[in-house]
């Protein structure tokens, strides 16, 4: 492929900043400048700030210049830069994608992504032309297996500066306040990020330390990330640590777990199985349940959950 002019480089580069101004917020040139070269155009940011200032005299741009960095966004009522080709098909994917993926993704990818979130939302406008697609977002919903709580507050900052240090596989040090209300800062290694039920954890390790550990994001008061970057340990796997039990609060350890459970409680484990290798007996007003397990609270909490329907309950460990 030819090499591309620089007046068509120029054009290419304005749109890609269009893009990627948002609304209701503000967005810095250093900002837009990383994510550009993200994208494959390599300018200086003095380059990218001059773009800018271009673009805000001839577009309905907000430039902020009571503080710097100056901050662009599109003015209220501008009609900001349609995406060519997104289908209403693919404007709900999108819609779908920016609610239930907000809080897994790298705070600048979704950043990167503002243009297409915007223009999803405007396609699927309920007061726009009547269409299958625009109705489907109110006949689908995620609801809870257990008492709904409203997620705690999260300080946006601290949010991104974890998200962009697990991106980069650089190291964060973080003022952390524990259940106990005792507080600490400690330089960890991001390893993963979950989200279970409401609430988001960061699972990273401790300086000095080789055994992974889960902090609430919610607790963390302060973080800072470092231009150090570290290589991910080759044992680590978080869908293992997952399927260790590490949420649940448990130790890897798996054990035979049989229990039995009067019917009227227990039918629904015949549809929803807790292991592979799940055995039922029928015993006439109860079924006895075997199957192999992860040994957690989470496990025991579960199981005092039903109460009285559930009894002869016996875990036998299982050797590595």
């Amino acid at each position: 492929m030819g090499k591309r002019s620089g007046t068509l480089e120029t054009t290419l580069l304005a749109i890609e900043l269009l893009r990627r101004i948002p609304r209701n917020r503000k967005v810095t040139a250093e900002e837009l400048h990383a994510q550009v070269k993200e994208a494959g155009f390599d300018r200086d940011l003095r380059t990218i700030q001059r773009q800018l200032d271009l673009l805000s005299e001839h577009f309905h741009i907000e430039r902020d210049t009571r503080t710097k960095p100056y901050g662009y966004s599109w003015q209220k009522n501008a009609s900001g830069l349609s995406v060519p080709g997104l289908t209403l098909q693919e404007s709900l994917l999108l819609r779908l994608a920016e609610e239930h993926l907000r809080n897994l993704l790298p705070a600048h990818l979704l950043k990167s992504m503002d243009g297409f979130f915007a223009q999803a939302r405007q396609n699927l406008d309920p007061l726009g032309p009547p269409s299958l697609e625009r109705d489907w977002p109110a006949k689908v919903r995620v609801v809870a297996t257990s008492q709904p709580l409203l997620p705690p507050k999260i300080d946006p900052t601290v949010f991104e500066t974890v998200c962009e240090a697990l991106y980069g596989n650089r190291y964060l040090t973080v003022t952390y306040k524990n259940a106990g209300g005792g507080v600490t800062t400690s330089r960890v290694t991001p390893l993963g990020l979950a989200q279970q039920g409401p609430r988001m954890y960061l699972i990273c390790r401790f300086d000095g330390y080789d055994d992974n550990r889960a902090l609430a994001i919610h607790r963390v008061q302060a973080a800072e990330g470092s231009t150090l970057t570290f290589k991910r340990p080759k044992g680590f796997d978080l869908k293992q640590y997952d399927d260790e039990g590490r949420f649940g609060f448990g130790d890897g350890k798996k054990v035979r777990l049989t229990f039995r459970i009067d019917k009227d409680h227990g039918h629904f484990l015949l549809e929803s199985r807790l292991s592979e290798d799940q055995s039922v007996k029928d015993l006439g007003d109860d079924y006895e349940i075997s199957a192999t397990v992860v040994d957690s609270a989470m496990l025991e909490w579960w199981l005092r959950g039903f109460g009285d329907a559930v009894s002869r309950v016996r875990r036998l460990k299982i050797r590595p």
